[in-house]
């Protein structure tokens, strides 16, 4: 495969990483194994690329998967040759990990669906993008490598459309808005996300639906695809995500993690060049939640 650089400055591992569907480890991964060429020339990782530079690279061939197809119900919301859109119910991780060998959604989908892309290698079959483990609703799932880089690149492009709902806490002061923060790893807690300066740029606009006193419904929507994005930035904003043991406060709403739910997904087919849209109803204790603040 092969990719010019329009705008220079980054890192090679990182241009790989924002301009292919390669994760940053498996670009790293290429680099060191002198399967990346700049120019046609190997370049290590810390390597500057230049506006114009030609950068070839190559798909890694598909390994043999060693985790276990797992007979776990999961709806599949659609599917055909090339895509699938599935709804992951919320406790489930996506993909398998330290102390998550099992009971993933890789798992539920080596099991449902035979045919998976390999670009992200063994761990992630399939896996174009993710939501976290308390965090239910719709992912896209490549079923091959050609609709995979496609769909990568839509993700990578700001063109897809994600929607969320949750609870949150408060009353927002304004029916509609923009959050524009930078989102990194936290200096203070190494496993959380935090706005910081040295993060990347990241944005979510936000809709009040309801209100409810002390809480909100609201739809949000994802320009960029940081890890933890809206939990973040609605933390930031002083109105957490409703059940979020990590942003958010102790006394809260009871469910089985936070109130957040992928609802509505869209993107242009990688076959058909169709745009393609799906949505997902909230999981049961989110509806019923809603309905005991109604009401209160």
């Amino acid at each position: 495969m092969e990719i010019k650089v329009e705008t220079g400055g980054m890192r090679l591992d990182k241009a790989l990483a924002d301009l292919t569907p390669l994760s940053r480890s498996v670009a790293n991964e290429q680099i060191r194994a002198g399967l990346v060429l700049v120019n046609g020339q190997a370049k290590k990782a810390k390597y500057t690329v230049q506006p114009g530079d030609c950068i070839q690279y190559e798909i890694p061939e598909v390994e043999e998967v060693d985790y276990v197809a797992e007979e776990i119900p999961l709806e599949i919301v659609y599917e055909d040759a090339d895509v699938a859109v599935v709804n992951k119910p919320q406790g489930m991780v996506v993909h398998p990990s330290a102390g998550h060998t099992s009971g993933t959604l890789v798992n539920a989908l080596l099991y449902h669906i035979k045919d998976l892309s390999g670009i992200n290698g063994v761990m992630r079959p399939g896996i174009v993008h993710r939501i976290d483990k308390d965090t239910s609703g719709l992912l896209m799932i490549a079923k091959n490598d050609e609709s995979h880089q496609k769909l990568a690149e839509e993700l990578k492009a700001k063109k897809s459309l994600r929607k969320y709902v949750a609870i949150v806490h408060g009353n927002l002061p304004n029916d509609r808005g923009v959050i524009e923060a930078p989102i990194g790893r936290s200096d203070k807690d190494r496993k959380k996300q935090a706005v910081t300066a040295k993060g990347k740029e990241a944005l979510t606009r936000f809709q009040v639906l309801e209100r409810f006193g002390d809480y909100t419904l609201v739809e949000l929507t994802l320009e960029t695809g940081r890890t933890h994005q809206i939990r973040v930035h609605m933390a930031y904003i002083g109105h957490p995500v409703a059940g979020d043991e990590v942003y958010g406060p102790r006394k809260t709403l009871k469910g089985h993690g936070q109130f957040l739910h992928a609802k509505t997904l869209g993107f242009t087919h990688p076959k058909t060049g169709e745009l393609v849209t799906f949505t997902a109803e909230e999981p049961t204790i989110f509806r019923e939640t809603l309905e005991k603040l109604r009401k209160a």
